[in-house]
This record gives structure tokens, sequence and C-alpha cells, in this order.
């Protein structure tokens, strides 16, 4: 919290005081922190920004549903089928190293500008994320632990619950915690290069 404060203090004084140049110049760019909370207790205790809000946040959660559960799925997919890995590894790499921001517009022009362009992008983040550490988290079971269990006569389905899944666990749930930040990402962005979805409400525009 004293690093926060610390933040603000300076934020304060380099756009009130002509440190940097021209107070009005700098405040043009970056306003003030007393200016910026004013702004935003404006717009938070506006009823019309709750619509909005639920609007995001709708977004958000179907990005993290769907890229979750898809990274999850492939994830395990690829791990263990070694041959379906080997062939799609380079298009997934290819995929993986686009700029997510690209994709938005085309996206827009995909799904229009409702939520489900918003929840497109955020998939691409969190898929990712998540696939990639799903991978990982399989891939690096013991073959000790698995030379074990199959010498006690244990099925691919046993292994897939009692080995390959507490495996991959600590991976997932550490993919999932920062899948979260990225989902709201995606619809946020996405808002920002243009939207229109309503619930009941008034339009939504960015």
């Amino acid at each position: 919290m004293l690093v926060g404060l610390a933040g603000l203090a300076i934020w304060h004084v380099l756009t009130v005081y002509p440190i940097l140049g021209s107070p009005k110049q700098i405040q043009f760019f970056f306003s003030t922190p007393v200016e910026v909370l004013k702004r935003t207790w404006t717009e938070m205790t506006n009823p019309e920004i709750w619509g909005h809000l639920w609007i995001t946040l709708q977004e958000t959660v179907l990005a993290f549903v769907f890229g979750a559960l898809g990274g999850i799925a492939f994830g395990f997919l690829f791990a263990r089928n070694a041959l379906l890995a080997a062939v799609f590894d380079p298009y997934i790499k290819a995929a993986n190293a686009l700029p997510r921001v690209v994709l938005a517009p085309i996206f827009a022009l995909w799904f229009g500008l409702g939520i489900w362009s918003k929840v497109a992008l955020g998939f691409t983040l969190v898929f990712f994320i998540v696939f990639f550490n799903v991978y990982q988290g399989v891939r690096e079971v013991s073959p000790v632990v698995l030379n074990n269990a199959r010498m006690l006569g244990m099925s691919e389905r046993g292994l897939l619950r009692h080995v390959y899944w507490p495996s991959a666990l600590t991976w997932m749930f550490s993919s999932l915690h920062t899948a979260v930040g990225f989902a709201l990402v995606g619809a946020v962005v996405g808002e920002y290069l243009g939207s229109s979805a309503g619930l009941g409400y008034k339009i939504h525009e960015a």
C-alpha cells in the first residue's frame, strides 16, 4: 500500500509542478491523480456503467471458460499422442506467435461487434497459456511412476486419472491463475477496438 501511495504522490508532483515541463501540457496526456479519481467516482456512481461492466464480465467469463476447457483438452490430447503433437507443433507455435491485437479486427469482421468477437480474442489469450502448461505437465510425468503403474496392470483410463491428471494439476492451476487476467485483457482490448453489445441496456460503444 505504501508503494501505491508513493506512486500517487510522485504522479501528483510530476503533473502539478513544472519539473518535467509545462504542467498543462503534461496534464493533457496524463491528467492528475485527483482528476482521475473524480472522474472514476463520477463514472462508478452512474447506474449506466453497471450494464457495461456486466457485459465485460460476461465476455471475460466466456473467454476464460472456453479457453481453459480447450487448452486442457488439447493439452492432454497432444501430450498423449506424440504423432499428433509432431504434426501440429509448427502450426501451434506459429499461431501462438501471432500478435493478438492483429486478430481483433479479423474477429470483428467474422463475429461482428457484439460480445463474441471479444470472447474469441480472449480465447486466443487463454487457450495457449493453458495448453502449453497442461502439455508440459503431462509430459513431465515420471517414467518410473508410469512403468510401475503399468506393471501393476493399470489401464490407460486409470493412468489418466491417477497419474497424468495429478501430474498436470499443478501446471494447470498455475496457468488458470494467469489466464483470468488475460481473459479480461482480451475483453477490454476488444472493446477498445470497437464494440456494440446490449442485453437490455443502452448500446455499449467503445
